[in-house]
C-alpha cells in the first residue's frame, strides 16, 4: 500500500498492485485497472517513487541492498 494525498490535502491508501497507468495532466491522476481514477497532489515521479519502494519492500522487484 502506499500513502496518495487527494488535492483537498486528505490522504489515503491505495494498493499499488493494482495502478495501471499514472499520468499528468497537469494533475498526476492514477488509474486501476479496474478503471477507476483517482486524482492526486504528488508528482508523477514521487508517486513511481512510492510504487517501487513498496513492490521492493514485499520483493517483487528484489531487494534494496543489491541495488547498490
Amino acid at each position: 500500500m502506499i500513502t496518495i494525498t487527494r488535492l483537498n490535502g486528505k490522504t489515503f491508501q491505495l494498493n499499488a498492485l493494482y495502478i495501471e497507468k499514472i499520468e499528468s495532466f497537469p494533475d498526476t491522476t492514477i488509474t486501476l485497472t479496474n478503471g477507476r481514477k483517482y486524482v492526486a497532489a504528488e508528482s508523477e515521479e514521487v508517486i513511481y517513487r512510492r510504487i517501487l519502494d513498496f513492490y521492493q519492500s514485499i520483493n517483487l522487484l528484489g531487494r534494496k541492498e543489491l541495488e547498490d
